[in-house]
């Protein structure tokens, strides 16, 4: 078996049998393809099924210089899964990968916006256009469901519920979940739709999605990015601002006001409720002032 072929196998393999999105095969694939570079850099002519560990820790050691201890965590990640597939299919009976250690990483607590902050980024769109009023659904969107960007370049019309005021939305994995729909978000939603969207010619086969670029097909990823990149810069906020930002802001928020974390992490699309614990990040005041509230002690007799 060649690279090629096992490269083309485990893909279908993620989407088929792990129903991994797009995206995350890419970046799977990325860094196996990388790999597979760096054998052709040295000119070895190993094979997935001969690859060494020897090989493999001169790749990570090479690379580790140009390299984030993140960005190495996950390339060890990316190769071990690779090599559990051949294991899984029969085509190895061990991985080259199980006795190299990953980095350690300290969790890095996301940058959160103040709901006053949210309020500056939401007056300074400009409405005076039809692509403000988009920018305005999207950015309300993101804030009042906490979708991730990828889940958001995906939402279609057809998974909006106005009535119930739920969104269904595709997230990791193609597993489907339904969120609230916030007022606001409901609000320039239909604003958008029905006074700007329908008013534009829309690319075929983009005819369901919601958001729209000037063309009439589904926003980008990166234009999201963009999109917001460029609101930040108008205002005074001095964070790093990106559509995360919004999913961050949203869990913490919910938290602040009481929202229980199992109800955040279902709200979220978490697998883990490990991944939830991070919005516990709470500033002092909010911890005294749930003790205060909550413990029986603190109870003036």
């Amino acid at each position: 078996m060649n690279w090629s072929q096992a490269i083309s196998d485990y893909q279908m393999y993620l989407q088929i049998e792990r129903g991994l999105s797009k995206n995350t095969i890419v970046n799977y694939s990325h860094d196996i393809q990388t790999f597979r570079g760096f054998l052709d850099q040295i000119r070895s002519n190993e094979g997935p099924l001969e690859c060494s560990r020897e090989t493999i820790q001169k790749f990570i050691y090479e690379t580790a210089k140009i390299m984030s201890p993140h960005t190495q965590a996950r390339r060890i990640a990316g190769l071990r899964s690779f090599f559990d597939y051949l294991i899984f299919e029969s085509y190895r009976k061990t991985n080259p990968t199980d006795l190299i250690e990953t980095p350690k990483l300290g969790r890095k607590l996301p940058d959160v916006l103040s709901v006053k902050e949210i309020d500056l980024l939401m007056d300074n769109i400009d409405l005076g256009h039809a692509q403000g009023h988009r920018n305005r659904a999207i950015l309300e969107t993101l804030y009042g469901s906490g979708l991730r960007v990828s889940e958001l370049t995906q939402l279609s019309l057809s998974n909006l519920f106005f009535e119930e005021e739920m969104i269904r939305v595709n997230g990791k994995g193609n597993k489907q979940r339904l969120v609230p729909m916030g007022k606001l978000s409901k609000k320039y939603i239909l604003i958008y739709i029905n006074e700007f969207r329908n008013q534009q010619h829309i690319n075929y086969g983009s005819q369901d999605i919601l958001f729209l670029n000037r063309n009439g097909k589904a926003l980008t990823r990166q234009m999201i990015f963009t999109i917001i990149k460029r609101l930040g810069n108008q205002t005074t906020i001095k964070k790093q601002i990106g559509p995360h930002t919004f999913r961050h802001s949203f869990a913490t928020h919910l938290l602040e006001n009481g929202a229980d974390l199992r109800t955040i992490q279902i709200l979220m699309g978490h697998e883990s409720i490990t991944t939830t614990e991070v919005y516990t990040h709470l500033d002092n005041h909010h911890l005294k002032k749930v003790m205060e509230e909550f413990h029986p002690r603190n109870v003036t007799k």
